[in-house]
């Protein structure tokens, strides 16, 4: 029988992109599993439904309430994961990274808005003290997003210790809205857009793509969801384009609404730039068995999506090319099933909180048994491959700064 060990994960809160994967932790076998939140979430971000009770999950422990507890939680447990704390932990981080105990950092993007920000002695200083002083250390990066590793390799950080990782979708409940199999000529197309109204996510493309639709005289209605500072920007373009009949904004809603919105769609766009670090909609919305059009610069893409396989990608954030992957699937609609069934496989069958869970604890064991750790074939804990984000030109093109 396996022994019990200790796992332990740290992080600035806990919230509804993170909460099933530690659901999930806390129901494997032989695992004692805790989370430490090292600070209360901002109320911009409770306002946005981001919110958890802590008080309904007991694996939860609050350092600015208990700091004892929770300091020995992070320094000795058989596993700690290091998420987001915003320094408010950093001396309790070092002593355990030097430790020589088996940890974790899971992070996104270091160089979002441009790797050749690396070169700034204060900043290499800085990550030196973070992560390029551990790297012979038992510390392995979780990499929460597809260019994070290429980052990392930037500064000769966890040199064969990088591996895939992300968010995790809540499990739905069986809908009781069932998608036909087949979308015929004359059928409405349901699309989704969900997000932020901000420069990065670019919505615009969003009402862009409407207005050539129509205009090739396709049926469909299309919603947006979320709000920002480009709202009253997206009404204009409603107006002028006259598409207040087949394009809505919904606003800003809460998870479980957003998710009743896929549901019912068809085609889920996902329109966000480089700034992106990972992009938890798009696990939704697969899972929600919409094709999904999605912008190969954001984080969880390269992870999730398989061009033409189980969605549909675009490069270099062009309208042009994004544009012309929404019209392919408007002129051959069998496909919008067939992309939007793969992309549920890939959620229910991989990238859920559950196999994240189960893959995380068996190589975690393996180390603590002793054993040279193996990697996934795919999915959570698979190799994260060094891919070159988009470079100094690229950001040239867009407001280059996060929101």
């Amino acid at each position: 029988m396996e022994r019990q060990i200790v796992v332990t994960f740290v992080s600035n809160y806990i919230n509804h992109h993170q909460l099933p994967f530690c659901v999930a932790m806390n129901d494997m076998e032989n695992v004692e599993f805790h989370f430490v939140q090292t600070s209360p979430m901002e109320q911009k971000r409770l306002e946005m439904g981001w919110g958890v009770d802590t008080k309904d999950y007991p694996f939860v422990t609050l350092f600015y309430e208990e700091e004892e507890k929770a300091r020995g939680l992070i320094l000795d447990s058989d596993v700690t994961i290091l998420g987001w704390s915003d320094g408010v932990i950093a001396d309790i981080e070092k002593t355990r990274l030097s430790s020589g105990k088996l940890t974790f950092r899971l992070s996104e993007r270091i160089y979002r808005e441009g790797q050749w920000k690396f070169i700034s002695p204060k900043g290499l200083m800085r990550k030196y003290q973070e992560h390029i002083k551990y790297r012979k250390k038992p510390v392995y990066l979780l990499c929460a997003g597809a260019y994070v590793a290429s980052d990392f390799e930037l500064i000769n950080s966890y040199p064969g210790k990088k591996y895939k990782w992300g968010y995790f979708p809540q499990r739905q409940a069986e809908s009781s809205f069932t998608k036909s199999e087949k979308i015929g000529p004359l059928d409405t197309i349901n699309i989704c857009w969900a997000g932020r109204l901000i420069d990065l996510k670019h919505p615009e493309f969003a009402i862009e793509a409407a207005r050539r639709l129509r205009d090739k005289n396709y049926s469909f209605h299309m919603d947006i969801i979320g709000d920002g500072d480009k709202r009253e920007e997206l009404i204009s373009l409603i107006d002028r384009y006259g598409l207040g009949d087949i394009v809505t904004l919904r606003g800003a809603m809460k998870p479980a609404e957003v998710s009743a919105y896929m549901e019912k769609a068809d085609i889920f766009l996902f329109t966000s730039n480089y700034l992106e670090g990972w992009g938890a909609v798009v696990n939704e919305a697969m899972q929600s068995g919409c094709a999904v059009v999605a912008s190969f610069e954001a984080g969880a893409v390269p992870f999730l999506i398989m061009d033409e396989i189980n969605g549909l990608t675009y490069n270099n954030g062009s309208f042009e090319r994004f544009f012309d992957k929404v019209l392919y699937l408007f002129e051959n609609r069998d496909k919008i099933r067939e992309f939007g069934n793969r992309a549920k496989d890939t959620i229910c069958s991989r990238w859920n909180a559950e196999n994240g869970a189960r893959e995380f604890v068996r190589f975690a064991r393996e180390y603590l048994d002793g054993k040279e750790p193996q990697p996934s074939p795919e999915g959570p804990m698979s190799i994260a491959p060094i891919l070159t984000p988009p470079g100094f030109f690229r950001t040239l093109q867009e407001k280059n700064r996060l929101e």
